[in-house]
């Protein structure tokens, strides 16, 4: 049996990239893999539930700051070695590409399956030059690099000159069965999801919201997630005269219930990978209005089909989109939902596996 493990910063963040990891580590369970998992920080407790087998490891005993694990980088690539050496790992999975800066050089002269699975796109760099380091060493020492669309698998074959890994675009799966509860306008309900952090553009849905308010009355926005931005966001929502109209919901692992209960989803990143979130809206028939960002978004909506798509960070179209969804004819509703939860169908967990079995089980390049 192949031992895979996971390297990912912390397993008890309750974030998409956490959500996704225990969701692929529980599939290959089935599939007679030894499958562990390695936070770099300490994890107690993973949020999402992960398969008794699967074995839970911390890289550092405390929940430290991501800058003390570059700070003591030699320390870092010491003990990944030490691990992966130890418990006798096969592939290692890097769940973010900054951490390349670690693996690349712990798993040096050893005959282990190197992938890079990158959970943003290439044009994200968070404003540091170690992020662009950690894909350049990517790509061209790990064996593959898992992209989430077939957009950033072309943008990082465009951003570097050396690539000798195998770039294979892998799309996250929806995580609940097709639901056949039938999406409803009578909820009045639009539902936005993740940590209230700048890239989720809260901010930037709360100015549409505050727009949208001007026309409606009836409508409520849901708002689940927390964050650091949770206070700032709950200030302006006062600012703006609207915190009648919205429910801040602290994270839950059971989102079932809202995705059950709401008409649409609303996204407003300023920037995405595969958005996990847009991928069960579709699975609950929830037709999205989201800004066009890079990356995701394109590639799961079809505009004025089975959603719609607004130009990146335009707080205004956003506000008029909503409020031309929220006026649509029951017969037109149904029509884009249904649209939705077809276009569901292709990201069933069992055709994703595949995908990756496919590069575990090929013999290292």
């Amino acid at each position: 049996m192949k031992n895979i493990c996971f390297l990912i910063n912390n397993m008890s963040n309750s974030g998409g990239t956490e959500r996704v990891t225990s969701i692929i580590s529980n599939e290959l369970i089935n599939y007679n893999y030894n499958v562990s998992i390695l936070s770099v920080s300490d994890c107690q407790k993973p949020f999402f539930n992960v398969n008794d087998s699967i074995k839970i490891f911390s890289l550092y005993p405390n929940n430290i700051p991501l800058r003390k694990i570059f700070t003591n980088s030699f320390k870092t690539i010491w003990l990944l070695r030490n691990f992966v050496i130890l418990n006798k790992i096969d592939t290692l999975i890097v769940v973010d590409s900054i951490f390349c800066l670690f693996t690349v050089p712990a798993l040096a002269k050893l005959n282990i399956k190197h992938i890079c699975w990158e959970h943003f796109n290439f044009k994200v760099n968070f404003n540091t030059k170690l992020t662009y380091l950690a894909r350049r060493w990517a790509a061209r020492y790990c064996n593959y690099i898992v992209t989430l669309t077939k957009r950033d698998k072309y943008l990082w074959e465009e951003g570097l000159k050396v690539v000798n890994a195998k770039i294979v675009p892998i799309a996250n799966p929806v995580t609940y069965e097709i639901n056949e509860n039938m999406a409803s306008m009578s909820h009045k309900r639009i539902l936005a999801v993740g940590r209230l952090t700048y890239q989720k553009g809260f901010d930037l849905l709360l100015d549409a919201w505050a727009d949208f308010c001007k026309k409606d009355s009836e409508w409520i926005l849901r708002i689940i997630g927390q964050g650091k931005e949770e206070s700032s966001l709950k200030l302006k929502a006062k600012n703006l005269k609207i915190s009648d109209r919205i429910e801040f919901i602290k994270a839950t692992k059971s989102i079932e219930y809202y995705y059950k209960t709401s008409s649409f989803f609303c996204m407003s990143s300023r920037f995405e990978g595969l958005p996990m979130v847009l991928l069960e809206a579709q699975a609950y028939g929830l037709p999205i209005i989201s800004f066009d960002c890079d990356t995701g978004p394109s590639e799961l909506i079809e505009h004025n089909i089975n959603g719609y798509l607004v130009q990146p960070l335009n707080t205004k179209l956003l506000a008029k989109k909503l409020y031309e969804a929220t006026r649509l004819s029951s017969y037109n509703y149904e029509q884009i939902s249904d649209a939705a939860k077809n276009n569901s169908q292709y990201y069933k967990i069992e055709y994703i596996i595949n995908l990756w079995i496919e590069i575990l089980d090929v013999e290292r390049l």
